[in-house]
């Protein structure tokens, strides 16, 4: 059993992090990758984004589906590290519940953090950069 730090567990546990992130984003990449590659119009896209983050058309279904699916994709990540780290048995967690408690809540925080940064930050820009309505969802107005 190796006795880890949490910074070496969060840094490999990165993958899980950004992923879950970019599952939680879902709603709004569509839009941004259907007008930068010309394949929907800016209104199209637009109208897609509104449905899949608001909800709007019978899609109130999608967004809570895809902030469920990336919390669960965070916590299979942690379950699968920890036990692929030799942490298989309650014993074992028992001895280091610290471990395990610090680096599940940083994980945690950093993804939730991440998709704020993705969702909120880079996605909006680039969707303002490619004329989609999205003005009025910046952080910063």
């Amino acid at each position: 059993m190796s006795e880890g730090t949490v910074s070496n567990d969060v840094r490999s546990l990165w993958k899980y992090i950004g992923g879950s992130a970019f599952v939680a984003s879902l709603c709004c990449f569509p839009s941004i990758v259907l007008v930068f590659f010309g394949l929907a119009s800016v209104s199209s896209a637009a109208a897609l984004s509104n449905d899949l983050y608001w909800g709007t058309n019978g899609m109130g279904w999608f967004r809570p589906l895809l902030l469920s699916l990336s919390t669960v994709l965070v916590i299979a990540g942690l379950v699968l590290y920890f036990r692929k780290d030799g942490i298989c048995s309650l014993d074992e967690a028992r001895r280091q519940r610290k471990r395990i408690i610090n680096t599940s809540l940083v994980v945690l925080m950093l993804a939730f953090i991440s998709y704020i940064v993705l969702n909120f930050i880079i996605l909006t820009e680039l969707g303002v950069a490619l004329n989609l309505p999205w003005e009025s969802s910046r952080i910063w107005n």
